[in-house]
């Protein structure tokens, strides 16, 4: 009977460690995470083993949170990319979920099976092995979406779970574990209940956070588009109009070169190609870039902002189009916020330059009053389009494709947008 209750323990130990890598992330690559779990918590394990066969499992239990839960938490910590409620949630959610089987298992092997462990280590057999199948089948990949896209609102979720976490842990085993004290079997059975009901809720909520997330995705990717169109319809009318006007240029140099003006012909020419591009507006040599500097610069007049452009670029091969990407973000997140503040205090500059192995993209706007941003920090936004970090989350991850990085922050009432691409030599 011994050895059955210590294989349900080791059994039960090692799939909660399998349930918590399922749905938590880790900072180091798979191999390394289980080569570094497996060093670090099979001595935890044997241990706890070794505790059961000396102690008993009743003892063991009363004292399992100092010897197999704090151990696992601050190992987990370490080595986890999250560091706050996402941890904190995905440990309690593991840690609930496996302590909630292991008392159906204990309670049901006392009830029905003559404590001789035979029920539990069957039950506990089954019952872990299809949690996980579960998790895998229909958790895993929202569940790491959603760590990965959703940053806050998880404090209150790992509180939640914490709570019932140590409220079941001890409810079994103290004043004296449950099994002995029969007169409060409908409370565990109640709070055994009340557990899949409380996750339901989280996880509706969680799910409802993913939905919001995917459609704030759907809805970046259409302004991207939006954006991406009305350069490329700038473009076409400004080509039609140089179309129309290279007619009225043409009839004029015909007319001069057949009068024998070769001279006047040279200096109309001369002037023609002033005035076109003065009309078309040239702020770098590279033509897409340049596309999207003429874009927003009319727009920004439209505005009545003052506009500041220092590009320090030439002709050289560069990744335009995450380039285009990240100049179309910001400037659309500088237009949106100006549109916000009197008229009088509209302005945004812009300063492209090389320094070492990086190309340095500056957006300065200026912004509404009391706006306040950490460096490091993306602001919200809002639906109104008011606010900046519509687009900043699609800038960070094109920085992060070039090799470099992205900050934001505000400073004497100005918003500043700071994107660092690493140059391929």
């Amino acid at each position: 009977m011994e050895v059955l209750r210590e294989l349900s323990v080791l059994w039960s130990l090692f799939h909660i460690l399998i349930l918590f890598m399922l749905l938590y992330r880790s900072r180091y690559s798979r191999r390394k995470t289980i080569l570094l779990t497996g060093l670090a918590m099979m001595p935890v394990i044997l241990l706890n083993l070794a505790g059961v066969a000396i102690y008993g499992a009743v003892f063991m239990g009363k004292i399992f949170i100092l010897t197999c839960t704090l151990p696992s938490v601050l190992f987990f910590w370490f080595i986890s990319e999250d560091k706050k409620g996402r941890f904190f949630f995905t440990f309690c959610l593991a840690d609930t979920l496996a302590l909630w089987i292991i008392a159906l298992t204990n309670v049901l092997d006392f009830y029905f099976g003559g404590e001789k462990c035979i029920l539990m280590l069957i039950g506990r057999i089954l019952l872990f092995p299809l949690v996980e199948w579960v998790a895998i089948r229909y958790l895993r990949k929202p569940y790491l979406e959603l760590q990965k896209s959703v940053a806050s609102g998880w404090g209150i979720f790992a509180g939640m779970t914490a709570l019932y976490y140590v409220l079941l842990a001890v409810f079994l085993n103290f004043p004296v574990i449950i099994t002995a004290r029969p007169q409060e079997l409908p409370t565990f059975v109640l709070i055994m209940v009340l557990m899949p009901m409380t996750y339901a809720v989280i996880f509706s909520a969680l799910y409802r956070q993913l939905l919001l997330y995917r459609r704030q995705q759907e809805e970046r990717i259409l302004q991207e588009q939006k954006n991406a169109l009305e350069v490329q319809l700038e473009n076409q009318q400004r080509i039609r109009r140089m179309k129309h006007d290279m007619k009225g240029y043409a009839a004029t140099l015909s007319g001069l070169l057949a009068s024998g003006k070769i001279e006047e012909a040279q200096e109309y020419l001369k002037d023609v190609r002033t005035e076109m591009d003065k009309s078309l507006g040239q702020f770098c040599a590279n033509p897409y870039i340049n596309a999207v500097f003429v874009h927003y610069v009319q727009k920004f007049q439209e505005l009545g902002a003052e506009c500041r452009m220092e590009i320090q670029i030439g002709d050289e091969p560069l990744p335009y189009m995450d380039l285009c990407q990240i100049l179309s973000n910001g400037l659309e997140n500088a237009y949106d916020a100006l549109k916000g503040i009197p008229t009088e205090g509209r302005g945004v500059s812009v300063k492209m330059r090389y320094n070492r192995e990086y190309l340095i993209i500056r957006i300065k706007n200026r912004c509404r009053e009391g706006m306040h941003v950490d460096k490091g920090k993306i602001p919200d936004t809002t639906k109104e389009g008011e606010e900046h970090g519509f687009g900043l989350l699609t800038v960070q991850e094109a920085a992060n494709r070039l090799g470099g990085e992205m900050f934001c922050y505000t400073e004497a009432g100005s918003f500043v947008l700071d994107v660092l691409v690493k140059i391929i030599k």
